[in-house]
């Protein structure tokens, strides 16, 4: 059984996922001299856009359902291509 989030946890994990984006887009310059360093930040980049998209999405979820009488724990993490589609 997967144990739910509480918003604390999620907004922690948003801070620590905003922190290693900004590291990652800090260091683009030195790392333009090595192409593969580079490929790599950027897809981390990517990797982290797509996690901080999933982890406002459960936030989102959580405050919905507390702002209509429901248990917040209740929000499920979506998987990465309905939140991704959900924002385009």
């Amino acid at each position: 059984m997967i144990h739910p989030m509480s918003d604390e946890t999620i907004a922690n994990r948003i801070e620590s996922l905003v922190e290693e984006e900004q590291t990652l887009l800090g260091r683009e310059p030195v790392d333009a001299h090595s192409a593969d360093q580079l490929e790599d930040d950027r897809r981390r980049l990517d990797q982290i856009a797509v996690e901080l998209d999933r982890c406002w999405d459960l936030l989102r979820q959580r405050r919905a359902l507390r702002e209509a009488g429901q248990d917040p724990d209740e929000a499920l993490v979506r998987d990465a291509d309905t939140v991704e589609r959900y924002l385009q």
